[in-house]
């Protein structure tokens, strides 16, 4: 009975790698489709979203069946109340993707981003791109290291979210309503996508560790 109770374990935690691959997929190639404006990449991140959704649920719905038969207590009932939160998280971190995507498939075949602004994005969107592969790594290896750089990431994105917003309150700001408001969303997306990101990383930490962090260490 144990040995299953520690596969089951063990498949909840590949499940949240899966999804962390497919998160870490998804802005890669919205982060493509928004920078060129290419509508069937962007078309297959919101296609793909599902199945983020799909897995997310499932691995929920065994979580769930695995408190209510099994009893877990201790580390295991850490790790499976942490796979809970993790993979709500993840799931947003598609989401959000899924949000960059729509934002390029509906201004095609116009960019996005004004050409002054759009150095500001490039960079939060590879820091978001190496947050991701950083965030499934560390679901992979339990290499705590990955946390600190996980955290110095989203350190840069909220100077850069920050910058956004000064940019667009500033005299010389004289773009339409509309580009602004796409702007503002963009920065948002890509700023919560880090956010989200750090969470994973605070709660492999707890699992590690057994201490909780109640906010990301200055870097």
């Amino acid at each position: 009975m144990r040995k299953v109770f520690q596969a089951e374990l063990h498949q909840i935690g590949e499940q949240l790698i899966e999804i962390s691959q497919l998160v870490a997929n998804a802005m890669d190639k919205a982060t493509i489709a928004f920078e060129t404006a290419d509508t069937e990449l962007a078309q297959d991140v919101i296609a793909a979203d599902a199945r983020i959704d799909f897995l997310q649920n499932d691995l929920d719905e065994r979580a769930i069946d695995i408190l209510a038969l099994q009893g877990p207590v201790a580390s295991d009932l850490r790790m499976i109340v942490g796979a809970l939160r993790m993979s709500a998280s993840l799931e947003r971190m598609g989401d959000l993707a899924r949000h960059v995507a729509q934002l390029a498939r509906l201004r095609y075949p116009d960019h996005v981003i004004p050409t002054a602004i759009r150095p500001t994005f490039e960079e939060m969107a590879q820091l978001d791109q190496q947050i991701a592969k950083k965030v499934n790594e560390l679901l992979e290896t339990r290499n705590l290291e990955l946390s600190n750089e996980i955290y110095a990431h989203n350190a840069r994105i909220n100077e850069l979210h920050a910058g956004v917003f000064k940019a667009i309150a500033s005299p010389e700001w004289d773009v339409s309503a509309p580009i602004t408001v796409d702007v503002t969303l963009a920065s948002r997306y890509f700023e919560r996508f880090a956010d989200h990101g750090v969470s994973v990383a605070r709660k492999v930490t707890y699992l590690v560790t057994g201490e909780w962090q109640p906010s990301a260490p200055l870097i």
